[in-house]
């Protein structure tokens, strides 16, 4: 907003949103129902998508943001809105490689478990996004701090430089700037800071 951009967001509560501005609009809705989604849509020229599940989530398998992603997609293509943004996790896609395999064999089968059906619902995403007509980036995020903002944030497509971290701050500055950069048009990095 600060860059003049008019933002609607979709969101379960309303209420729960205590940010206004001249240049935001709030819906109240669920992003699983198709209506409330196209009429999110209405007049945008680019989407972020930024669903989770909320912190470790119930630790069952979900397909939630997968679906939710599809009607996204769908409704994005009939409306010919070209530009999708989406915030997925590290370890999804080929970033898990860039993982220990201590940790991507041991630590997250059986001790993170809550955090592996996580990122098997961002592969589905993932695979629905790269699979569309869209101009996608995919932005892949470690664990998202609620700290002040560093002011940069390292970007990486092989895992060099990757930390365990990010500020909510950088990664939402990073994300907002790829509505007009194009650098990563295509392609799925991975932040940290």
């Amino acid at each position: 907003m600060a860059q003049s951009h008019q933002v609607t967001i979709l969101v379960r509560n309303k209420s729960a949103v205590s940010l206004s501005h001249r240049n935001l609009t709030v819906m109240e809705g669920n992003v699983l129902d198709r209506s409330a989604v196209a009429g999110a849509l209405d007049h945008c020229d680019a989407v972020m998508q930024c669903l989770g599940v909320g912190g470790k989530g119930t630790g069952k398998p979900t397909t939630f943001v997968s679906d939710a992603t599809r009607i996204i997609i769908d409704e994005m293509e009939k409306r010919q809105i070209r530009r999708l943004i989406a915030m997925s996790n590290v370890g999804a896609g080929d970033s898990a490689s860039f993982q220990p395999w201590f940790f991507s064999k041991i630590i997250l089968p059986y001790f993170m478990s809550w955090l592996k059906v996580i990122i098997d619902d961002k592969n589905r995403m993932e695979a629905d996004i790269m699979g569309s007509s869209l101009d996608w980036t995919i932005v892949r995020c470690p664990n998202i701090t609620d700290k002040p903002a560093k002011g940069s944030c390292n970007v990486t497509l092989d895992g060099k430089g990757l930390r365990l971290s990010v500020t909510l701050g950088d990664m939402a500055r990073l994300m907002v700037g790829q509505l007009t950069d194009s650098s990563y048009s295509g392609k799925a990095p991975c932040i940290s800071n």
